[in-house]
């Protein structure tokens, strides 16, 4: 895990209503600090040239596992393969814990013109469904293998949110951020993330794939603890995860990416059962 100068939660004193009457107390609530991420490319002298790319707010922790997920999630590095490193920028005192930098092997891996493209398509979402899908598939996203490849139980999808509601630290201490994990085909969680922001909780998990050389991943899915949208699902294809189970509700334009992208899509999971939106064949039934 990356070092963080940061807490993840803090302690602050609130005025508690009950009864019509106020009572002080503490409370703990969840950080939310910015971050930036930059891309480092090596320069015809030898040198290297960086780039800022993206501001987000999150929950510090695991933040170069976000940084280089979010890089790769949204096309601007075209290759996982050619991430060289990641580290804080301490120059950028006092925010050192707030600046990650991303370093490529290859200049040509760094997609200047997919800034541009993905705020298009982040922009474009709920207005022009289409032109959200046609842009992500020129952003080098492309259909999941299609069929068995990839199966699971639907008792395993049933038992999936209780597996990551268990593992959620974070939220038990503050109720106050999203989860996002990464299963096999028998359940079991692989790593599990939590952030302010539900988007970036899928970076992290994926940037853990990246940094470990495991991408694509066509063995293992994707579940979240909130609803899915075309930003999820996006994401997952990005990292080639064939299955998304969410807890929530999907949007109809992660319905179409799901069945456009040949990915299970799965809705209101829980302990008795789940929708299946797309991608059935995955999903084991019980006789």
């Amino acid at each position: 895990m990356a070092k963080t100068g940061r807490r993840r939660t803090a302690r602050i004193q609130v005025e508690r209503l009950r009864g019509g009457g106020f009572a002080d107390r503490s409370d703990r609530v969840v950080v939310e600090e910015p971050m930036e991420v930059r891309i480092e490319v090596p320069s015809a002298d030898g040198g290297a040239v960086e780039r800022p790319v993206s501001v987000t707010m999150r929950t510090p922790g695991d933040d170069f596992e976000l940084a280089v997920g979010f890089v790769v999630t949204e096309g601007v590095v075209a290759r996982p393969e050619a991430v060289a490193g990641v580290r804080y920028c301490r120059s950028a005192t006092p925010q050192e814990y707030n600046v990650v930098t991303v370093s490529l092997h290859d200049p040509k891996a760094f997609d200047a013109a997919g800034l541009a493209r993905n705020f298009y398509v982040a922009s474009s979402c709920g207005v022009c469904g289409k032109a959200s899908l046609e842009a992500v598939e020129v952003a080098g996203c492309r259909p999941v293998s299609p069929g068995g490849g990839f199966s699971v139980s639907e008792a395993t999808v049933r038992a999936l949110p209780g597996a990551l509601r268990a593992a959620q630290g974070v939220f038990d201490r503050t109720g106050g951020v999203h989860a996002a994990g990464l299963f096999d085909s028998s359940g079991h969680m692989v790593a599990v993330r939590e952030d302010v922001a539900r988007h970036n909780a899928v970076d992290k998990v994926v940037g853990r794939l990246v940094l470990s050389g495991a991408l694509p991943a066509p063995d293992l899915g994707l579940v979240v603890s909130g609803r899915s949208s075309f930003d999820i699902l996006q994401k997952a294809a990005m990292a080639g995860l064939p299955m998304v189970v969410a807890v929530g509700a999907p949007s109809s334009l992660a319905v179409e990416f799901a069945r456009r992208f040949n990915m299970t899509l799965t809705g209101f999971t829980d302990g008795g059962g789940s929708n299946v939106y797309a991608g059935a064949e995955r999903i084991a039934k019980e006789s």
